[in-house]
């Protein structure tokens, strides 16, 4: 179980009413806060610089979450394009907290067609501030299209989200987080990240398997703690994922890409029961019966 990073969570005082009495108590609250991705790399031999995003995010694996959000975005390919990743910053702490610069190795270039200009995403959309569907449609890498058979039983699917939940330290302490877990077809917890945004959860799975050179990862299955949007199943599908669960829906434009990428999605994943929206053979069910 992951441990609680000191930074990702903040004490306030509140009034508590319960049964009618009021109390001073502390609450305990999921830490929002900006964090501006900036990348160099040479051109010509020059050193080049650009700020590539800035992005509402709980403090904590911030690496993770910058490198998962180049390779999601197809700015870069591999984590071997990378030389060095810190944090920096020459006006105070906080700044310095919350800038991250990537530097790539010579040789290295990133593609940043879909960047031409900063975009600011928010907790709540990976996508805001994209001119449109076509700037976010990234194109999985063409050494991840190998297709892999990968199935998981029903049975197994529907305790996936316990243990998520069981492993969510986060959540656990503040009630309002999201979180992205990678299993196995036997139900091994693999990673687990949680963050204010879910995009960015999942960013910080993808950059933490990227850092290990375990991608793609297209024999386990991503289970989300919300909705499926469109850009969590772009991100998953840049990763290779094959089946993705989800807790709560999916959006239509999600099922589209689904349907695009052959991933099986799931949605609705709770009190035994979901909703499988597309490639259901990769689901291993024992005697169902289908009610006209």
């Amino acid at each position: 179980m992951e441990q609680i990073d000191a930074r990702s969570i903040q004490k306030v005082p509140i009034v508590k009413i319960y049964n009618g009495d009021a109390a001073e108590e502390k609450d305990i609250l999921a830490v929002e806060e900006p964090l501006e991705i900036r990348l160099s790399f040479f051109e010509n031999d020059q050193l080049i610089q650009k700020s590539i995003s800035v992005t509402m995010r709980t403090p904590g694996n911030d690496e993770e979450l910058a490198l998962g959000f180049l390779f999601t975005e197809g700015i870069i390919t591999s984590f071997d394009a990378i030389e060095v990743v810190a944090h920096t910053g020459m006006i105070c702490e906080f700044q310095k907290q919350n800038i991250l610069q990537i530097q790539l190795k010579k040789g290295f270039y990133p593609n940043l067609n879909n960047t031409e200009r900063n975009f600011y995403t928010s907790s709540s959309c990976g996508v805001c501030g994209k001119g449109s569907i076509d700037a976010i449609r990234t194109v999985t890498t063409k050494h991840f299209e190998k297709e892999t058979e990968v199935a998981v039983s029903l049975d197994l699917l529907y305790q996936l989200p316990q243990l998520l939940r069981n492993a969510q330290q986060n959540f656990s302490a503040t009630g309002g987080i999201h979180a992205s877990g990678l299993f196995d077809t036997t139900g091994n917890l693999l990673y687990l990240r949680e963050d204010v945004g879910r995009h960015n959860a999942l960013d910080k799975l993808i950059g933490e398997a990227l850092m290990a050179h375990q991608l793609p990862l297209n024999n386990q299955v991503l289970l989300l703690s919300g909705r499926a949007s469109f850009e969590l199943i772009q991100k998953a599908a840049m990763a290779g994922i094959k089946i993705i669960a989800a807790i709560g829906a999916p959006s239509s434009l999600a099922v589209d890409l689904a349907k695009e990428f052959d991933i099986t999605l799931v949605g609705f994943l709770r009190d035994k029961k979901c909703n499988i929206y597309h490639a259901n053979e990769r689901i291993l069910i024992s005697e169902l019966k289908y009610e006209n």
